[in-house]
């Protein structure tokens, strides 16, 4: 059977997978569907990869035009929203054809074969549920745009939202497949009982729970939420089924207004740097630019017992300021630092909980993504962000070092020998072009040629030219996949924004976003009070929510509250962004953190220990920063 994962919380499934080729005794229905499976496959990786493709063309010609033919082109926003839905839905098929939607494993590995699989089962059953309820709300909610007119295009709006139904009714069918090829039919059977019965059960129960009012938040968010997580559930569609089930069985609110948050949630022009950033990311490695920069702080700190982990710290902290996007930060520096670090003696476990840590670290290194969206909805100077996330970041990173530094005391890695300095500067010239690229994006952005969603495509022609010139190196034959690849890590973060939203609504509309803040904006000891609540509910907001949703919901709540406190914008985006940070890469909810392992290929158990002492130091940052404000201000 092909299950969502098997080995690691997030696992990429390539088409030529053993799991997807058929069996000696293969039944013929499931030869057929493996064939209606890999026509699938073929149609949505290459629309997936045109997308891609498109978006890239398209922002960097308007860029091109605005900036040195002082020509703008105003249709280049209606056509990249178009364009970026139907990214967002064909990169969520991609993603669930290739099983590598993020999930949680935890409880999952550590159940015997036949409970395993069944978990497996029910990880693809439930997300099935979901897709089914939001079918018809998905071409409901399309049709309803058909008389709408994009403005500047002057066609329809069904053109865009139709991407929602058609990216349900193929996420559905993939589901089906998926189900239909399974070998054991009696667990597949057993499954969908299961989920049917939990599900009657809650229905039967309706006249109850809406007489329960605020208390089926603890049942659907916490209860429900939690139960779907821990038994292996895409986190994306966790969020769906549990804001599904609330919607539905508590409240009159029909489901179309989930399909209608998650619409809005995936729309956000902000978030097309998601893609953007994360295929720059690729071709830094296509590119070997990612490389030579590693190479350079490794002939600079190589030679220290537990070097590699500066260099690791110090590559993060560059690539952040590139990439934009932790997954693709990650997948950046993991390859090329990794096999090397493991070679030297590195235990998994502690590079695992390392690299987990600096994405946390990182998280304030510009182009944030999360710095981007907190400038667009809590009305700050972007700019200023960029400015004052630094220093917050640079300051987190020192104290990882100098746990890296106590922990490699009594390390069995090997040491290697100093390089001599003419191989340094040797390797420096080597990384100029490469070191330069965060300046550039930098400076795009600061002196307005491009917005920080544009400013990517800068990078993506500059990785190009320089990968291709300079280095050369660029295989491209590789650059398809890449663009594929993006597409599916693309639609998994997407998809998780898109529930997260309907999710977010649903908390706002009950009432709690509101109690939260109106409790936060009455909280005793002043400023002071106040800051060290929001790190501890920004820490919890982080591991449930993830970044970005969390500040659309959170953040037009609480920055208020914190101006009245006489708290500095940049501040507290600071302290928000960070702590958000440690809940989004801490186990055993962190979605990163998951995320570090696929990335790692290293089995999530094994930094479960080590992570503490590293996640500690960034808590030590934390409190620095909250407590010192010239480190967020001190550029302004």
């Amino acid at each position: 059977m092909k299950t969502m994962v098997p080995d690691h919380v997030v696992e990429a499934v390539s088409d030529g997978d053993a799991s997807l080729q058929p069996t000696p005794d293969e039944s013929g229905h499931r030869t057929f569907l493996r064939a209606i499976d890999r026509t699938v496959g073929h149609l949505v990786d290459a629309v997936g990869g045109l997308l891609v493709l498109a978006e890239i063309v398209v922002l960097l010609v308007g860029v091109v035009s605005r900036y040195y033919f002082h020509s703008p082109l105003v249709w280049t926003d209606e056509v990249s929203s178009t364009l970026f839905l139907w990214l967002a839905m064909v990169g969520s098929v991609i993603a669930l054809r290739r099983t590598s939607h993020m999930r949680m494993t935890a409880l999952v590995d550590k159940a015997g074969p036949s409970l395993r699989a069944f978990l497996d089962t029910l990880g693809i059953v439930v997300p099935g549920l979901f897709l089914l309820i939001i079918m018809w709300p998905a071409f409901e909610f399309a049709q309803g745009e058909l008389d709408i007119q994009m403005p500047t295009l002057g066609i329809s709006n069904v053109w865009r939202a139709s991407a929602l139904p058609v990216g349900v009714g193929l996420m559905l069918l993939a589901t089906m497949i998926q189900l239909g090829i399974a070998t054991n039919g009696r667990r597949v059977v057993l499954a969908a009982v299961t989920v049917a019965v939990i599900a009657g059960g809650l229905y039967a129960l309706q006249p109850f729970l809406l007489e329960l009012g605020s208390w089926n938040l603890v049942i659907f968010f916490v209860a429900v939420l939690m139960g779907v997580v821990f038994m292996g559930v895409p986190i994306a569609f966790s969020f769906g089924i549990a804001t599904i089930g609330y919607l539905a069985l508590s409240t009159t609110v029909q489901p179309i207004v989930v399909v209608s948050r998650m619409d809005e949630g995936m729309s956000n022009f902000i978030l097309l740097a998601v893609p953007m950033f994360v295929f720059l990311g690729a071709l830094l490695e296509l590119t070997s630019m990612a490389k030579v920069m590693v190479r350079f702080l490794a002939s600079l700190l190589g030679h220290f017992r537990g070097g590699l982990d500066y260099v690791l710290i110090g590559a993060m902290y560059l690539v952040s300021g590139i990439s934009g996007s932790k997954a693709a930060d990650m997948a950046a520096v993991a390859p090329v630092l990794i096999p090397e670090m493991r070679a030297r003696g590195s235990k998994d476990g502690e590079m695992l909980a390392l690299i987990a840590a600096t994405g946390a670290q990182t998280e304030t290194v510009p182009p944030s993504i999360v710095l981007i969206t907190i400038g667009s909805v809590c009305s700050v100077s972007i700019a200023a962000l960029f400015t004052g996330g630094l220093l917050p970041s640079f300051v987190c990173g020192l104290l990882l070092a100098a746990t890296a530094w106590w922990r490699a005391r009594k390390s069995a890695a090997a040491e290697s020998a100093r390089a001599k300095w003419s191989t340094v500067g040797r390797a420096f010239l080597l990384a100029v072009p490469a070191l330069a690229l965060p300046f550039v994006i930098r400076s795009a952005v600061i002196e307005g040629i491009a917005t920080a969603t544009e400013v990517s495509t800068i990078g993506i022609a500059y990785c190009l030219i320089v990968g291709a010139l300079l280095y050369r190196q660029l295989p491209l034959q590789r650059l398809w996949p890449a663009l594929v690849d993006t597409a599916a890590l693309s639609g998994t973060i997407l998809l998780i924004i898109g529930t997260a939203s309907g999710m977010a609504w649903s908390l706002t509309q009950s009432g709690f976003s509101t109690q939260l803040a109106t409790a936060m904006s009455h909280i005793s000891g002043g400023s002071a009070g106040f800051i060290v609540v929001s790190i501890i509910a920004f820490t919890i907001l982080g591991s449930v929510l993830e970044g970005i949703p969390a500040i659309v919901v959170f953040g037009p709540l609480l920055f208020p509250i914190a101006r009245q406190f006489g708290i500095n914008d940049v501040h507290y985006s600071m302290i928000a962004v960070l702590s958000m940070g440690i809940g989004l890469f801490a186990p055993p909810f962190g979605v990163g953190y998951y995320s570090a392992c696929a990335i790692c290929r290293i089995h999530p158990s094994a930094g479960m220990k080590p992570i503490a002492a590293y996640m500690g130091a960034v808590a030590v940052g934390v409190m620095l920063v909250a407590a010192i404000p010239w480190l967020s201000t001190s550029f302004l």
